[in-house]
């Protein structure tokens, strides 16, 4: 089944389509953003401006038309901010009725908030922490408060970037007396919301929408981040936020433009959204920022799954958000999960036993694991090279819960999970820090021992033993059954472990 959700926000027009998975999980088949700016002088105003409404209309009845060539089977709009707040707002939710044929929903703040909520919690491992989850728009600023079961508290602030612009009504540089009284104007007009936030308690900040996103992919291309242009569940330092707050309310339009990450469609009012994103930090006493991909458009999609009762298949399995995601992965592209589960008992054996030789730990663990579930997802793809072809669909499937980082070294673990083991020369390796050659390395050997380890696919070896010598590392394997293939594998693609430990490694039946 497919959907559409559009979403008709202050700022900017998006849609969605998705085709569903098992476990209220979807496949994203495309997406489309259009900076209309449909709020922009509205709160000035109080009314749509006549080429915003005309250009509103035009782009929904183009995302009507695509959505029609992907053949979905339902179309969900919501309205926010701008339609709420303007005098005009009927008229456009009526012309879109009528020239686009579809029947937009015009939702509270609080409503809003509520569906940010449900997407983040698909996007980030949340767990049993409570989470301050912030949204900042063009007209309106959402905040709730929630953890994996429920939420605490949500409301929406009148706050967001155009209304901001509106109140200055210009866009050049702000004077220190011009900055000065927009901080006093966003802390008044939030305290009582965020006083609310505190009162009701949170573990860590969330935050999401185009604005944050955008000054975090700001922040992230001065730390090298591998993909600082796909930002899910990277932590960015309020420090790093007030320095591009005071270097952008200081810019001109033209020079905000050309900072990396900032877009020109942002140019004219991001420099509002870094004040006002580093104010609320400051009210909500943290020192950093979650940042998440998760927007309304997929809390429409999951609301409508819930609405509707749809149920896709069987479930999958998994305790935790990145769990999940791997037997997702695995299951959509046929991987036999029973022996990857076995796979990964054998790789943490080894890995907890060689502890003290590496000095690794929970996020090399971790990491291990989940790429124990899915290295060979590229057979779906093709025999040949399938290697290769795990680490692309890794790299591009939205493996939710992990970061760009830990995207990255599961796509390079799956990589190099056969044939030759990493080198220098590969030219993605190489392009790796030293740190994450290192961890490559080392969880590669172990992944590629433990894989041996099951050369036949009949799960016979249960427990490995490490002896650690001066000179080398003998690894008893204990089966109940002739384990001479599983032993002459691993023994075979034990070769980039010893280069990592710097010790030969010997394999025997115990």
């Amino acid at each position: 089944m497919n959907l559409a959700a559009i979403d008709i926000g202050t700022n900017s027009i998006h849609m969605i389509i998705v085709k569903l998975q098992p476990e209220s999980r979807f496949d994203i088949l495309m997406q489309e953003k259009s900076m209309v700016k449909l709020g922009a002088g509205v709160f000035a105003n109080n009314e749509l401006s006549p080429q915003a409404l005309d250009m509103g209309v035009e782009t929904i009845k183009r995302y009507v038309q695509l959505a029609d060539q992907y053949g979905v089977d339902d179309i969900i709009v919501n309205a926010t901010s701008a339609s709420r707040e303007a005098k005009n707002g009927r008229e456009f939710l009526d012309r879109l009725i009528h020239e686009a044929g579809i029947s937009p929903r015009l939702i509270s703040g609080k409503e809003e908030s509520r569906l940010i909520f449900k997407a983040v919690k698909k996007a980030i491992s949340i767990r049993k922490e409570k989470v301050l989850v912030l949204d900042i728009g063009g007209g309106s600023t959402e905040a709730v408060v929630g953890d994996e079961n429920q939420v605490y508290f949500g409301n929406s602030m009148k706050l967001g970037v155009l209304r901001l612009l509106d109140r200055v009504g210009h866009q050049e540089p702000l004077s220190k007396k011009e900055e000065k009284a927009l901080n006093l104007h966003i802390r008044q007009a939030a305290s009582k919301i965020m006083e609310k936030a505190l009162e009701t308690g949170f573990d860590k900040v969330v935050g999401t929408s185009g604005t944050i996103r955008s000054l975090a992919e700001a922040c992230l291309e001065k730390s090298q981040n591998p993909s600082p242009e796909s930002v899910n569940a990277e932590e960015i330092h309020v420090k790093d936020l007030i320095k591009l707050r005071d270097k952008l309310s200081t810019a001109s339009p033209e020079i905000r433009a050309t900072i990396p990450g900032i877009s020109s469609n942002r140019a004219d009012a991001i420099h509002l959204g870094a004040i006002l994103l580093v104010a609320l930090l400051e009210m909500a006493k943290t020192e950093k920022i979650t940042i998440s991909d998760a927007s309304l458009r997929e809390g429409m999609i999951l609301q409508y799954i819930e609405k509707h009762k749809l149920q896709i298949g069987e479930e999958n399995q998994g305790k935790n958000l990145k769990e999940k995601s791997c037997f997702w992965l695995a299951n959509r592209f046929e991987t036999e999960l029973d022996a990857k589960k076995h796979i990964s008992g054998l790789a943490l054996q080894l890995f907890d036993q060689l502890k003290h030789l590496h000095q690794a730990g929970d996020m090399e663990r971790s990491l291990l694991y989940h790429a124990s579930l899915i290295f060979d997802v590229g057979l779906y793809v093709k025999f040949q090279d399938y290697h290769k072809h795990s680490r692309y669909l890794i790299n591009n499937s939205q493996l939710r819960g992990f970061t760009n980082e830990e995207v990255l070294l599961l796509g390079h673990l799956a990589r190099y999970h056969r044939k030759k083991g990493p080198k220098k020369k590969h030219k993605k390796f190489k392009k790796l820090s030293s740190t994450q050659r290192k961890q490559v390395k080392l969880l590669a050997g172990i992944l590629r021992i433990a894989i041996g380890l099951d050369k036949t696919k009949n799960q016979w070896v249960q427990t490995v033993y490490c002896i650690p010598t001066a000179s080398k590392i003998q690894i008893q394997v204990f089966a109940e059954e002739n384990i001479a293939l599983e032993l002459w594998e691993a023994q075979r693609f034990s070769d980039t472990l010893t280069s990592y430990l710097n010790k030969d490694i010997e394999l025997i039946a115990g």
